[in-house]
């Protein structure tokens, strides 16, 4: 059994995602997976973040002779075992992780935003029939 190491399409339209997997060669492209190494998502905004992969497993496939495809091979070469971005790849990450962080606004502004209690707030007066 020849055995490929690329990618997996998923996602949406417009919005791809896709996983790196070992898969036989004769299956389709989003077909069964032997194992899954890692992801690749090209709309993450940091170019060294949208690659993660699953160094051990990525080296023993490639040790019992899996071919990678072209893009998979310059993935590896990058972020893969020894690659030559793993230093960018995690100042990126590190990044991105803060800006998803930021996201969610500060306790202060969710407390500003809140109605104010009934206790606060100051009674109606009656009104006069005059």
């Amino acid at each position: 059994m020849a055995v490929r190491i690329r990618l997996k399409k998923l996602g949406r339209k417009h919005r791809p995602f896709y996983r790196i997997c070992a898969m036989d060669a004769r299956t389709p492209r989003d077909g069964r997976a032997l194992e899954e190494l890692g992801t690749y998502d090209p709309m993450v905004p940091y170019t060294d973040a949208r690659a993660v992969l699953n160094a051990e497993r990525v080296q023993h496939w490639l040790g019992v002779g899996a071919q990678p495809t072209e893009k998979v091979k310059i993935l590896i070469k990058k972020y893969g075992p020894g690659g030559t971005h793993l230093e960018k790849q995690k100042a990126a990450l590190d990044r991105l992780a803060q800006d998803r962080r930021r996201r969610t606004p500060p306790p202060e502004l969710l407390q500003a935003a809140a109605p104010p209690d009934e206790e606060e707030a100051e009674p109606a007066e009656p009104a006069s029939d005059g």
